[in-house]
């Protein structure tokens, strides 16, 4: 063979490798770090779904990878350095715990871009992302109010957290006000995910006359329990947990993180992504209401709709006054609107809720 032949051959091949090479930085990588398994049936469930709407958007163009059961703290930070090492170009980090060690590895790999769910440390590569889940626990407190017999609702807490509050509080207004006797039971179990510990939480709150249970914790665990009980009605959380329904499950929170997850990965593909807070409800579609069953009175399903469609319009905020804390002190006048900053601090309760948040 010529030389000439062989300096086009080797040339040649070279552009493959080199082609090869750009293709495959074209690529776009985006991990996801979750707290509990996907399969969970609530919050990691449907926080996996948003990553396989970002497959099917992009299709070849992106490769997505994940780790679930990652614990909040060291751990995290080993997770999250092994997927930027790994060529990451976006990680999702979905759990309030990871909030710290998202920064931290964020300064480490400033050339990767994160994106921090429930959190609100930001950096120049770190978005932080949240719904507004207190507008569906709003919903959820007048059905529970309106439907409780025993004037006793069951709420089981994770992590007392501005989160987790603002959903008590939310809730327990919104029964309070079609109900002035009803009566809220908070059990902090100190876990997301455990389905052992939340339904023994939820079996205790049934002992002590709750007919409704509320929850901020991730399994369907609680629904199982009530299901079993008997007369005793629940809400999904974070996923639809329907297969609970038409009762104990009468409607549900549903979070849909896909139109998010897409718009993110999109921006990081085209060169647009700047950090940002974003803090979407029921308007925008982040935060869904699963189907009110027939289980719930037909008038009462109907005032659930409207308040609904007046949450996602606008016209009504579910933080509106009169509001007192819990100690009497006063905290909202007569249609005054907490405003985000103390919505997202949120770390009292409101007047009429029993108990200390613990410390």
């Amino acid at each position: 063979m010529k030389l000439s032949h062989l300096l086009a051959t080797a040339a040649l091949a070279v552009g493959f490798a080199g082609a090869a090479i750009a293709e495959g930085h074209e690529k776009t990588k985006v991990g996801f770090v979750f707290v509990g398994p996907v399969g969970d049936g609530g919050w990691t469930y449907e926080h996996n779904k948003g990553r396989l709407a970002v497959e099917e958007e992009f299709g070849d163009a992106v490769e997505t990878v994940f780790v679930e059961n990652v614990a909040e703290g060291p751990d995290s930070e080993r997770v999250m350095t092994q997927m930027a090492l790994n060529g990451a170009d976006l990680i999702f980090t979905t759990s309030f715990g990871f909030m710290d060690p998202t920064i931290n590895i964020a300064a480490k790999f400033p050339d990767v871009k994160f994106e921090h769910a429930t959190g609100y440390k930001r950096a120049d590569n770190v978005s932080t992302y949240s719904a507004r889940f207190y507008e569906g626990r709003a919903i959820q407190g007048h059905i529970a109010g309106k439907m409780t017999e025993s004037n006793i609702v069951g709420y089981i807490g994770s992590f007392p957290i501005p989160e987790v509050i603002r959903g008590i509080n939310s809730a327990y207004i919104h029964a309070a006000k079609v109900n002035p006797d009803v009566e809220f039971k908070v059990i902090w179990v100190y876990t997301w995910f455990d389905p052992a510990k939340e339904a023994d939480a939820a079996k205790v709150l049934i002992e002590q006359g709750a007919d409704v249970i509320l929850q901020h914790t991730d399994s369907t665990a609680p629904q199982a329990a009530a299901q079993e009980a008997g007369n005793v009605v629940t809400f999904g959380q974070a996923s639809d947990m329907i297969q609970y329904a038409p009762f104990p499950r009468v409607s549900s929170i549903i979070d849909d993180w896909a139109p998010y997850y897409i718009a993110r990965t999109k921006a990081v593909m085209d060169g647009t992504w700047v950090s940002t807070d974003t803090w979407d409800g029921i308007g925008p579609g982040m935060v869904g209401i699963g189907e009110i069953t027939d289980a719930v009175p037909a008038d009462v399903k109907a005032e659930a709709l409207a308040m609904k469609a007046a949450i996602a319009d606008g016209s009504y905020h579910p933080f509106t006054g009169p509001l007192n804390k819990q100690d009497g002190s006063a905290w909202l006048a007569e249609g005054e609107t907490a405003d985000d900053g103390t919505l997202a601090g949120m770390n009292f309760y409101v007047e009429g809720i029993e108990g200390d948040i613990p410390q």
